[in-house]
């Protein structure tokens, strides 16, 4: 029997309509995807099932995309230090991050059973941080994430970014070549479904920014993604009503201080994951070069 966490009755039927798994089978679909990467002598994955089917999954079980989002996700990793995830969820700079509230999952997924809500937000002090420590965090958050939420592995994520706090201290640090393989990584290698992403409070320097980043995405998740100068989440309430948001934002949806808070306990159950796997990687000197 594959080591995986059983889905809510509402998320399987969603996973058997939407993603292509067929229950029976799931076992077989794994040992295939394993001996493919026993097969890849650079490739060394993680080979817990829990984080295999996610690939599975987030390829709607097409397993060439899962070979191609897997290789991609150690690959482009190995390339740039600030898309790896941290090996000790106890760093202290990680805590420090998660305790600024900066990335929150509140606590009830969207319409009860629909994708997990993640709130963004700047809520650190311009230097405080360097790009690839909170880069290094948002991508450990986003691996637990997918080890252990089944509403974000099925139904996938949508994210609500406030920036009404940048500043253009918090700009300076961004460059281009960050951006465009943050978002390279986000669509070639994490298995994980970006439904819609709402920003506000938007500064016309960081829609700037943002219009080059989308320039280099595809048109699917360009159309998924609304940015707003102000704070009128309502115009969203047709798809996001408004009692799903944090009380910060008027919502019902917990509040942003206790959420993060809670959070801390899922990262703790982590620890040991991270610890496993901290040798998994690409050894690029042992890739077989195409003919």
């Amino acid at each position: 029997m594959p080591d995986i966490r059983p889905l809510p009755e509402e998320l399987q039927k969603n996973a058997i309509t939407e993603l292509g798994e067929v229950p029976e089978r799931i076992a077989e679909d794994l040992n295939v995807l394993k001996a493919w990467i026993r097969q890849q002598p650079h490739l060394k994955a993680c080979m817990e099932d829990q984080f295999l089917i996610q690939f599975l999954r987030g390829s709607k079980y097409s397993l060439e995309k899962a070979k191609e989002k897997l290789n991609n996700f150690y690959t482009l990793s190995a390339k740039s230090p600030h898309l790896r995830s941290m090996e000790d969820v106890d760093n202290p700079i990680f805590r420090k991050i998660h305790r600024t509230g900066c990335l929150i999952l509140l606590p009830t997924p969207l319409m009860e059973h629909g994708p997990r809500i993640i709130v963004e937000q700047v809520s650190y002090e311009p230097y405080e941080f360097t790009n690839t420590e909170i880069s290094r965090y948002i991508w450990t958050m986003a691996e637990i994430v997918l080890q252990s939420d089944p509403y974000a592995c099925v139904q996938g994520l949508v994210i609500v970014s406030d920036l009404s706090k940048v500043t253009m201290q918090h700009l300076r640090q961004l460059t281009p070549k960050m951006i465009l393989e943050v978002m390279r990584f986000s669509e070639k290698a994490l298995p994980l479904r970006i439904k819609r992403l709402l920003i506000l409070n938007c500064p016309s320097l960081v829609k700037t920014l943002l219009n080059f980043a989308l320039s280099c995405c595809s048109e699917k998740l360009r159309k998924r993604i609304h940015i707003s100068n102000g704070n009128n989440i309502e115009k969203f309430a047709d798809v996001f009503p408004k009692k799903y948001l944090p009380r910060d934002f008027g919502g019902e949806n917990s509040s942003l201080e206790n959420a993060c808070r809670e959070y801390e306990k899922v990262i703790d159950e982590h620890r040991d994951y991270f610890k496993r796997n901290a040798e998994c990687g690409i050894v690029e000197r042992l890739r077989r070069k195409k003919n």
